[in-house]
């Protein structure tokens, strides 16, 4: 593993410290989860034209403009 220095704000360190000791671990070991998350979180996420894509077509029944101004006719 590399060593590395970074800085934080005082109120973020409070919160790591809390979180590791909350958790029976060190700081350290939270930094790093902190890391692996936003990794696959980055590593996972789609574009909203993606996304478009992806789900476009899955509505089988008519046009779906109609759909929403009937359903909202019915709210009152």
């Amino acid at each position: 593993m590399v060593r590395t220095v970074v800085s934080i704000d005082d109120d973020d360190k409070k919160w790591l410290d809390y979180e590791a000791a909350a958790h029976g671990t060190t700081m350290t070991a939270v930094v790093r989860e902190a890391i692996a998350v936003y990794r696959h979180i980055k590593e996972n996420e789609q574009s909203i034209d993606e996304l478009l894509n992806a789900t476009r077509g899955t509505w089988k029944h008519g046009d779906g403009l109609d759909y929403q101004k009937k359903s909202r006719k019915e709210w009152g």
